[in-house]
């Protein structure tokens, strides 16, 4: 192999930046304590796998006063300064997701990026320059080099950018770098390269989490199922932070004392309650959260010193290292979702129970929100909210359509506080489950201010739980994917919130016996008062690996008295375009085969607007008919088959039978002949 010259391009590298007079170190020398702390414990925990840490390092500020971690690696052969994969990406992961060390090591830009995700990580910083650097010697034993610069960002979930093409440093210099930053800002990821890295993202979440669940199952003894959803939840509110309000809680911070008033637990219930503080929380719903988590973090077992170290202190540090990225690169809603659906794991329901909670899968909740309406002057509520998932759709639909149609800068920031804080009410019974869905909320950016710890059946006026608690809560849309142990498979919760609404649209996915007749008698007293608009038969595996019953989606127009010649649209979604497997090894259980996306836009254009928007579908997937309103057990039909035969019917069967004959008379003849 050919010798390394990699001192020659370090020399050579340096070299600038000395005459850029920044005050650039190298690896070894302490240039800032948080990004040095980092990486000492990203390359600790990472350092048998022989990952290294960057050749120099930089702090460099731009006009705004913001400062930007500049990370350089240099390799001295050819060909060695970045390695992609097949989507154009740093390819620092394997196939099983598991980090690509190998690249990581070899390649220049691969290994910047990969420690700039450790800064990503464990620090604060958000935005971090990238930079490798190879070359070789010709034949006349001049050094022949190239430069790669890639922007590591939460903005493109720590995937790294490249920013452009460079022939030295200068773009460093204090003269250049305001304008070097300003290219950065303009840097943008398509919505194909968004979903990709989000895909790719979501793959290592998998791998993190059977990993943290596992670690925590077999070595952390004395912890319940509900402790460990409460560690989780305490943790990532303890280390989230708000800029220049509350510093995110450290793992250093953890000094596993035995004082009175210093243990670890006190010491993440103080962050946490500095943090439910500076984000204003309604003193209720504060001390709710609290004592919720108290009774966890302040047991004297999980605070017990063992070897210089309390178990709560050895969790923390797991959850922060296993989930921190995550989090905190913006992939929240990703994160949460799959964060749950593996928590649910935990909590160790039965089966029955398990079916009961089972999360709605995110592209149906995102279509349950379409069907209700929703913009971004809904009031939307979930009678079973569970994690949140629905509302987090609703929440996402709404600010969307508020960044789409408010001009003014000021009014949108105006606009979307009001959506998070007044404008979402979800109830949800289980304790455990409820704290999911305030974490989940809390990570959205802050919608828990209505989450409640209520019985929604008997303990809920349709008032606001926090604020303004003689107010009614205006709900105008409805979404639930419902309990279907409760009466009418969970029609009683349809029942009772569309009554307590005025106005709006309703979208349910429910057990379809609810609408052949396990809900008889919940189904006509709503069509005493509503209207059933459509009712849609989903694909039979949505909640693979949950449940295996047969749903349907069912909406509604709230406060509209269903009249019996009023047209429903009935519509068979079995064939959504996905496909699914529940193989625990494969690489995505859901596969778009069938113009997925394009069939979820037209099934809601369908039920909106009728049969004028059939494209994909046919008739024999769509079609309209009336229901009895005294009946309620109508409300899954299929278009009608005609099965009578037409002339053309008689002569295709007398043709087939004719030539079959004609077949035969001269096979026969043939075989006499022989």
């Amino acid at each position: 192999m050919a010798q390394s010259i990699e001192p020659n391009i370090a020399d050579l590298a340096n070299g600038w930046l000395k005459s850029y007079k920044l005050p650039y170190k190298l690896e070894q020398e302490t240039l800032n304590s948080e990004i040095d702390k980092a990486l000492a414990d990203y390359f600790t925990k990472n350092g048998g796998t022989g990952a290294n840490r960057p050749d120099a390092k930089l702090l460099l500020q731009d006009k705004n006063l913001n400062f930007y971690p500049i990370l350089i690696e240099y390799k001295g052969y050819k060909d060695k300064l970045v390695k992609l994969d097949s989507n154009g990406q740093v390819e620092n992961r394997k196939a099983k997701n598991e980090p690509h060390f190998q690249n990581i090591n070899s390649f220049a830009v691969n290994g910047a990026v990969h420690y700039s995700n450790a800064l990503l990580h464990h620090t604060s910083y958000t935005d971090i320059v990238a930079i490798g650097m190879t070359g070789y010697k010709d034949e006349s034993g001049k050094i022949q080099y190239e430069i790669g610069v890639y922007f590591v960002s939460k903005n493109n979930f720590g995937a790294g950018q490249k920013v452009g093409d460079f022939s030295d440093f200068s773009f460093l210099a204090p003269e250049n770098f305001d304008a070097f930053i300003e290219k950065v800002k303009t840097l943008s990821l398509s919505q194909e390269e968004i979903d990709k890295l989000k895909e790719q993202r979501e793959k290592e979440i998998d791998t993190s989490l059977v990993r943290l669940n596992n670690d925590i199952y077999q070595n952390e003894k004395g912890l319940g199922e509900n402790d460990r959803v409460y560690l989780v939840a305490a943790s990532i509110i303890a280390t989230i932070g708000i800029p220049g309000k509350v510093a995110p809680l450290e793992k250093s911070d953890l000094k596993s004392s035995t004082e009175k008033g210093n243990t670890d637990g006190e010491i993440v219930v103080r962050k946490i309650k500095a943090f439910l503080d500076a984000k204003d929380i309604p003193t209720e719903k504060k001390d709710l959260i609290l004592r919720t988590l108290q009774n966890t973090l302040l047991t004297e077992n999980i605070n017990k010193v063992d070897n210089g170290e309390s178990q709560l202190k050895r969790v923390f540090v797991k959850i922060i290292d296993d989930l921190g990225i995550y989090y905190k690169i913006g992939l929240t809603t990703d994160f949460t979702g799959k964060l749950f659906n593996e928590m649910y794991g935990w909590l160790g329901f039965t089966q029955d129970k398990l079916n009961d909670v089972v999360l709605t899968p995110s592209y149906v909740a995102t279509l349950l929100v379409k069907l209700a309406r929703v913009n971004k002057d809904s009031y939307v509520w979930d009678f079973a909210t569970g994690s949140a998932g629905l509302l987090v759709a609703a929440m996402n639909e709404m600010l969307n359509d508020a960044k789409n149609t408010i001009t003014s800068p000021e009014e949108l920031s105006k606009k979307e506080i009001i959506i998070k804080a007044e404008q979402l009410l979800g109830l949800e019974l289980l304790s455990s489950v409820y704290m999911l869905a305030i974490l989940n909320m809390i990570l959205m950016g802050d919608g828990s201010s209505n989450i409640l710890n209520k019985d929604s059946l008997s303990d809920f006026d349709g008032k606001y739980g926090f604020g303004k608690t003689e107010d009614k809560f205006p709900a105008d849309a409805f979404v639930l994917n419902p309990p279907y142990s409760a009466p009418g498979n969970g029609m009683i919760f349809v029942e009772k919130a569309l009554d307590m609404m005025n106005k709006g649209y309703a979208a349910i996915i429910i057990q379809n016996s609810a609408g052949s007749g396990k809900a008889k008698e919940y189904n006509k007293k709503i069509l005493d008062k509503h209207t059933l608009i459509a009712s849609i038969k989903m694909p039979i595996d949505i909640f693979i690996g949950k449940s295996s019953v047969q749903t349907n989606i069912y909406v509604f127009r709230v406060h509209d008295k269903h009249h019996k010649d009023e047209m429903v649209k009935f519509i068979d979604f079995s064939n959504d375009g996905y496909t699914r497997t529940s193989r625990k090894k494969a690489s995505n259980n859901l596969k778009d085969t069938d113009r997925a996306k394009e069939r979820y836009e037209e099934l809601v254009s369908l039920v909106r607007f009728g049969k004028s928007k059939l494209n994909i579908f046919t008739d024999k997937e769509y079609h309209e008919s009336t229901i009895d309103p005294k009946n309620g057990a109508d409300w899954n039909q299929t278009a009608r088959i005609d099965t009578k035969p037409t002339l053309e019917d008689f002569k295709k069967t007398v043709s087939d039978y004719l030539a079959w004959e004609v077949s035969n008379i001269l096979k026969q003849r043939d075989d006499e002949g022989k």
